[in-house]
């Protein structure tokens, strides 16, 4: 049972009075849910009811009569459900969180809800602190649009056991799922390298949720932050893995304090700074009273690093708050992070004064608000009216029943009054981003991937078989320190002060024994979790965030057909774009350590196929000339004076190989046959 240690008066004295309300039609989902029996829904266990969402699609109008046809059921089955929350248990009306089940009532039944990938863990949002119904639907789709995942949400109006209870807002309940938080699902069994590294989710929050504190930290105004598991969960966590991802914030911590910017062991290395921004920026503009010390989520997969959100519970933004216990913290021009006595954890605001991390801050910030952006305040307004549009039915139904006063237009009007003064002001207050613009990066190029392997009697788990080839297409020395993968779903981060040559290039693999058996060479790295099957975003960046290399690939025209087939995709040239399909091609060539490609340098080598001789046309000077067996093993290499346009190839036996080509302007690399 949760415990509740909130003053409740007053809110009850305004929410006692409900009148009666009808629901017949609306042009939201409805949704009809009757507990066996007819029991009251408990905060916990769940009890076994029938729910239906009655859905005709987009633009279509329904109706409470179509309970009965299968044609207009979006779901018609059996659930668990009870009633969620802390602070909002004290509302009369009721958040619920509920899983879909099958007949038995016990084995948990994964399905598609209004269009939402299956899964079968979910949310009926009330809404209950916000009379505009909007701020969380807002927040969360605001999170989706700068690229994150935040839990989808949908509109709709319920039923339970005949009594209509008002505006809800279905959502995705928060857990380890490729769809939602994708990290790996951590068992008990991962106490040692590299499985306890991940994956995590973990939440600083209140501790009326009846699951233990897993550890504590403090604000700058010294008042503790709880920190809980919620994967794994906090039945079933080891000691082993409480101390790792406890030690990760504390380095953390330690790193923001001492300003310690390293891209070798400073927070750069520890956190992805792309989500600790964009978590902060929808947090800070929405000006949320709980942020960073409630319902604040972390998530962390193996090998990869510590990442906030995804965000959640921002009821009390935009002006909004508990105004029925005197309190009135969502301002205007307040940095939460510092403001309201719930600023959380002191790292949050030893990064915004660190001036690296400030500098990405308000680059992020000034994109976001510029024209067509989704916090630019036009963009704002649009979406506002759209959603104000979307609920306007179902606004009086919902202000009738549970006698809200007040009219929705103001409550609209506020908000939009609210965002123009907090752009305003954090514009104003968010500092330079000058010394991070047009941040040079090295001219790494992802050119070759293995998404689909075939499998083989050998071989018969293909995913075994994925990598992905990277090279340096400069003629300097780079330093790979800090340079990942952005995002979730492939995780690898390149070891500290690794370096890749002037155009030379790394396999990185997804099983490094599987690659090394089959290709006879081991590659640079091994990556975690996999490549996708149909369609993936691969975002190489630096340390800070700043792209490197970005490539959507996917398994339909008119990208090359690779899914599957022995064949992988391999970029045709260096000088494309390796971000449009026509850049590609499907090969099936011998992988080796040494890869045939043809750069800049102007060298063509003839005949090819050849006897005795090959011969070179360039005008520049030749500094090295290199000869490799198919495999990657050097055959022969010549240096300095003795150098020619041709060279004797008789000793070599029969079979192809690869020739590498120094010269004054660059390297080249091609495959050639001794006949």
């Amino acid at each position: 049972m949760r415990i509740l240690l909130l003053p409740v008066v007053l809110f009850f004295l305004t929410g006692l009075s409900v009148a009666s309300q009808t629901l017949t039609s609306s042009n939201l989902p409805i949704v009809i849910i009757n507990t066996d029996g007819g029991v009251t829904i408990p905060d916990e266990p769940k009890v076994k009811a029938t729910m239906k969402i009655i859905y005709r699609g987009p633009g279509q109008r329904n109706y409470v009569t179509d309970q009965n046809n299968p044609d207009y059921l979006d779901y018609n089955g059996r659930i668990g459900i009870e009633v969620r929350g802390s602070s909002s248990q004290v509302s009369p009306k009721k958040n619920y969180g509920f899983t879909t089940r099958l007949a038995d009532d016990v084995t948990n039944n994964n399905v598609s809800l209004l269009g939402m990938p299956e899964e079968n863990d979910w949310i009926f949002g009330g809404m209950v602190f916000d009379t505009a119904m909007m701020r969380d639907y807002l927040c969360h789709n605001l999170s989706r649009q700068l690229g994150n995942y935040a839990s989808r949400t949908s509109y709709c109006e319920i039923i339970i056991n005949n009594d209509y209870k008002g505006l809800y807002m279905l959502q995705e309940k928060i857990k380890s799922d490729d769809n939602r938080v994708d990290v790996i699902k951590i068992t008990q069994s991962d106490n040692t390298f590299p499985a306890i590294t991940g994956g995590y989710i973990s939440k600083a929050d209140k501790q009326t949720g009846g699951d233990p504190i897993a550890w504590t930290m403090y604000s700058w105004t010294n008042n503790p932050v709880y920190y809980i598991h919620d994967l794994p969960d906090p039945d079933d966590v080891t000691s082993q893995q409480t101390n790792y991802i406890k030690g990760e914030f504390f380095k953390l911590e330690t790193a923001a304090k001492n300003g310690d910017a390293s891209e070798v062991n400073g927070y750069p290395s520890i956190i992805d700074i792309p989500s600790f921004i964009d978590f902060m920026l929808i947090n800070e503009f929405a000006s949320n009273a709980d942020a960073y010390t409630y319902s604040t989520f972390f998530h962390k997969d193996r090998n990869g690093k510590l990442r906030a959100g995804p965000i959640w519970d921002l009821d009390l933004t935009y002006g909004n708050d508990l105004f029925m216990w005197s309190l009135d913290r969502s301002k205007t021009n307040v940095w939460q992070f510092q403001y309201g006595g719930n600023d959380g954890s002191r790292f949050w605001r030893d990064l915004f004064y660190n001036p690296q991390f400030r500098c990405y801050l308000s680059r992020r910030w000034n994109e976001l608000t510029a024209p067509g952006q989704p916090l630019n305040q036009a963009s704002l307004e649009a979406f506002i009216d759209l959603n104000a549009d979307s609920i306007s039915e179902a606004i009086p139904r919902e202000y009738q029943r549970w006698n809200k006063t007040g009219t929705h237009a103001q409550r609209v009007t506020a908000m939009k009054s609210f965002i123009a003064a907090r752009i305003s002001w954090m514009t104003a207050n968010i500092g330079s981003f000058s010394s991070c613009t047009d941040v040079p990066v090295p001219k790494l190029v992802i050119t070759k991937i293995m998404y689909h392997p075939l499998p083989t009697a050998q071989y018969p788990d293909d995913d075994d078989l994925e990598f992905l080839e990277i090279r340096n297409n400069s003629n300097t020395t780079v330093n790979l320190s800090g340079v990942y993968f952005l995002g979730t779903g492939l995780v690898y981060q390149f070891p500290a002060n690794a370096t890749l040559g002037p155009f030379q290039a790394v396999i990185l693999a997804s099983n490094t024994a599987a690659f090394q058996s089959r290709y006879g060479f081991a590659p640079f790295g091994q990556f975690t979790r996999h490549l996708s099957n149909s369609s993936e975003s691969l975002v190489l960046s630096d340390a800070f965030g700043n792209v490197i290399d970005y490539v959507l690939y996917s398994d339909v025209s008119p990208w090359p057909n690779a899914d599957g087939n022995g064949y992988y995709l391999k970029l045709k040239d260096l000088i494309l774009d390796n971000s449009i399909a026509s850049s590609w091609i499907a090969s099936n060539d011998v992988i080796t350590s040494v890869e045939e490609h043809a750069y800049a340098s102007d060298v063509t080598i003839y005949p090819n196929p050849a006897t005795d001789k090959i011969y070179f046309s360039t005008e520049a000077d030749i500094l090295s000339i290199s000869i490799y067996d198919i495999q990657g093993k050097m055959i022969m290499t010549i240096n300095g004076d003795i150098l020619h346009n041709d060279l004797d190839i008789r000793h070599l036996a029969s079979g192809s190989y690869i020739i590498r080509v120094t010269t004054a302007t660059g390297v080249s690399t091609h495959k050639f046959v001794k006949d």
